[in-house]
């Protein structure tokens, strides 16, 4: 009797990350994703929300890396122990990869890059609307020289505007 115990708990011991990953990264989470909607805070909300964006970019890693990450021994044991960083609310995790890491990403317009931009072809059919486009159009239409005119124009309009908004601002302290 003593040796089935014994070796019940071996299997357990050898397979714990099988076993414990599903209940740390799914139930817990889950379980908590739904006390926190049904709270008015929002901080819960966002360690939840914030958690399942983690938890779905682990996710895509491992099925994009997936032959790369078989090779490597301890990768569940790790993906264990960051899920339990990023779950447990003592640690809040998620929040802090989310605040130090994603949202800085995301947030910021200077590292903001449109994935979705998709530079339109030229041909018979369909004309292109952008700026470029338009040049090359009035320049074909009225020559370099009433192109150069009217980048000049556009840029003294400019500086006017400028400069008679800042004597605008002097005159009335605004």
């Amino acid at each position: 009797m003593r040796s089935g115990a014994a070796s019940f708990l071996k299997v357990v011991a050898q397979n714990f990350d099988v076993l414990a990953g599903p209940v740390v990264s799914l139930v817990y989470p889950l379980y908590a994703s739904i006390r926190a909607i049904e709270t008015k805070s929002p901080e819960d909300d966002r360690q939840w929300l914030t958690y399942w964006i983690l938890y779905s970019m682990m996710t895509l890693f491992e099925l994009t890396f997936a032959k790369l990450i078989e090779w490597i021994p301890i990768w569940s044991y790790a993906k264990l122990i960051a899920t339990c960083w990023l779950v447990i609310p003592y640690f809040s995790g998620a929040a802090y990869v989310y605040e130090h890491y994603v949202r800085p990403f995301y947030v910021n317009p200077r590292q903001t890059v449109n994935i979705w931009y998709i530079p339109r072809k030229k041909d018979i059919f369909s004309r292109s609307d952008d700026i470029l486009t338009a040049a090359e159009k009035y320049i074909e239409e009225n020559g370099p020289e009433a192109f150069e005119k009217l980048i000049h124009k556009a840029d003294r309009e400019s500086k006017s505007r400028s400069s008679s908004n800042m004597f605008y601002d002097d005159d009335h302290g605004y």
